[in-house]
């Protein structure tokens, strides 16, 4: 909402959850090229730089870091959870946060087991309670992984009242998340909704629209492919991209 801001009965307990998968997809034309993808991944996205970036989530959305675990995970990929709250608080008021706001990421770096497509898979939550919106990370999340499929869920959970003991089961104005992205970004993707209003649920769905075939190659380049390498790779890429991004198995392209 706006400057406008509600007059609430005591505080405000909405929930208000942004869930992020987002997916980048690459072909590594070897065994060893597969490896070092993972490797490069790995090193990428290790719990270091995600726990930074989640450390920027709670700085831009406002909110006070109470716990911070992290785990980078053995062959590959990690996990952070962040606990947070709306103000300061002491020691007696952290277990009421536990269930309510608190940011995670975990990473899933994984290879088909017959062809050279690499897939990778950032989950990501923030869920707050209260005023502070995890809308406001939602440009800066997206920036930071600037992923070829990205599939968003928002929700607005519970209830809070106001002076007079009417519920409001919501704070602020939303139609679709799509609102709320940047103009850059949604220039760059095809996307659909699939909004339950009645229910405060809003689901966007995001692929990216241009396709060069060099930024989906890991460590060559299209000219170090023949003509029918590249387009039996294009069609592998595009493959992956639609299953992923329609969430179910289909025909292979010719």
């Amino acid at each position: 909402m706006k400057n406008n801001k509600l007059k609430l009965y005591g505080f405000n307990n909405l929930t208000k959850t942004l869930s992020f998968n987002m997916y980048d997809i690459c072909y590594a034309v070897s065994d060893e090229s597969r490896r070092q993808y993972i490797e490069y991944i790995d090193e990428q996205y290790n719990a270091e730089r995600l726990t930074q970036i989640l450390r920027n989530v709670s700085d831009i959305i406002g909110a006070h870091i109470l716990n911070v675990a992290s785990q980078d995970y053995d062959p590959q990929g990690a996990s952070v959870t962040i606990l947070i709250s709306e103000e300061e608080v002491n020691d007696a008021d952290v277990v009421c946060h536990l269930d309510k706001s608190h940011l995670t990421v975990h990473t899933y770096p994984e290879s088909h087991p017959q062809k050279g497509i690499m897939t990778f898979r950032a989950d990501i939550d923030v869920s707050t309670c209260g005023r502070i919106s995890p809308l406001n990370a939602l440009n800066y999340l997206l920036d930071s992984f600037d992923s070829d499929i990205v599939t968003l869920d928002y929700r607005v959970r519970g209830f809070t009242r106001d002076m007079n003991g009417k519920k409001l089961f919501i704070d602020h104005r939303i139609n679709s998340i799509q609102n709320y992205i940047a103009p850059a970004t949604r220039n760059r993707y095809d996307m659909i909704d699939v909004n339950v209003y009645q229910e405060n649920i809003f689901h966007t769905k995001m692929v990216l629209h241009d396709f060069d075939l060099d930024n989906y190659l890991f460590n060559i380049t299209k000219d170090d492919l023949t003509p029918r390498q590249q387009q039996q790779i294009r069609r592998q890429v595009h493959q992956e991209m639609l299953e992923i991004y329609n969430g179910r198995n289909m025909p292979s392209m010719r």
